[in-house]
């Protein structure tokens, strides 16, 4: 397929924002929209890289506002968009150990069961009861939403590419945009390593690297990339199938079913911000002895 050389809309990333926003606009009649992905790949950005979470609980009105609006679509992802995103509805449970975040989290559960999100609030106890295999003697109490649960990121993007391709979207992999051309304080298109491209309409949906991209059109975005790592388990056999997705809020803690095993991660205190991507051997996952 050649790359054209004028289009409506540009999409720089391939990833689920950028995979949802290309659809979404041609689903609305939108014409001419043109992906373009760095990677040789879509998806395999920080898209392909995070732990599939989806939830209702946040602590802003507008996060929980627009998990209202989206969660819904990937219970009907497979009938709208004709792809299974192995969508579980394992809830994630957050685990709090210290007052101050019990505060916090109770004025964030009764506004997300204003906005409709129906979320549990739960005594320690009765955490401990779900939970009988771990040690949770210091959990005060701690938050539930059943709805809360996993996708598969990857099924999710090309999900998107396809419909969108299908209604007439042009998506193209390793095709890194160099620069972003103004004319009169207006986006009139992109400079990519083989071309250049006109456009009314850019769109920055490079998630990590937005800052970077807004950059080449002169314009400051705050986006602060930080390296997260994650590792995943071998086979857990006295794993119950119901097993929620469980966050250690006070130590940023995490970990979900993966397979037969678990995926886990933890922030890092110390991470410099920057695009390191490489693996930190010298990182340990802190007090996960059983």
């Amino acid at each position: 397929m050649t790359i054209p050389k004028t289009a409506g809309i540009i999409i720089i990333g391939g990833g689920v924002m950028g995979a949802s926003t290309a659809y979404h606009l041609a689903a609305r009649g939108q014409h001419n929209i043109l992906i373009l992905e760095k990677e040789d790949f879509f998806g395999t950005g920080a898209t392909g890289r995070c732990a599939g979470g989806v939830r209702y609980q946040f602590g802003t009105e507008i996060n929980i506002r627009l998990s209202i609006e989206s969660l819904p679509m990937l219970e009907r992802f497979k009938e709208e968009i004709g792809q299974a995103v192995d969508y579980r509805k394992i809830g994630y449970l957050f685990l709090l150990t210290h007052q101050e975040e019990v505060t916090v989290f109770k004025r964030n559960v009764e506004l997300q069961n204003r906005l409709g999100a129906q979320t549990e609030w739960l005594s320690g106890d009765e955490i401990r009861k779900r939970l009988p295999m771990m040690c949770l003697n210091d959990v005060i109490a701690g938050s539930y939403n059943p709805k809360d649960g996993l996708v598969d990121p990857n099924s999710v993007v090309m999900g998107y590419i396809g419909a969108a391709q299908r209604l007439g979207c042009k998506a193209f992999c390793s095709i890194p945009v160099t620069g972003i051309q103004i004319q009169s304080g207006r986006v009139v298109g992109v400079e990519t390593s083989n071309q250049s491209i006109s456009a009314p309409i850019v769109v920055d949906a490079t998630g990590p690297w937005a800052g970077l991209t807004s950059q080449l059109a002169g314009i400051h975005v705050p986006v602060i990339p930080i390296r997260r790592q994650w590792l995943t388990t071998t086979a857990l056999p006295d794993l119950s199938p119901d097993f929620p997705f469980v966050i250690d809020f006070a130590q940023s803690l995490y970990f979900h079913p993966e397979g037969l095993g678990l995926l886990t991660g933890m922030s890092n205190p110390l991470e410099v911000p920057g695009f390191d991507q490489t693996i930190d051997l010298d990182w340990e996952l802190v007090h996960m002895g059983a």
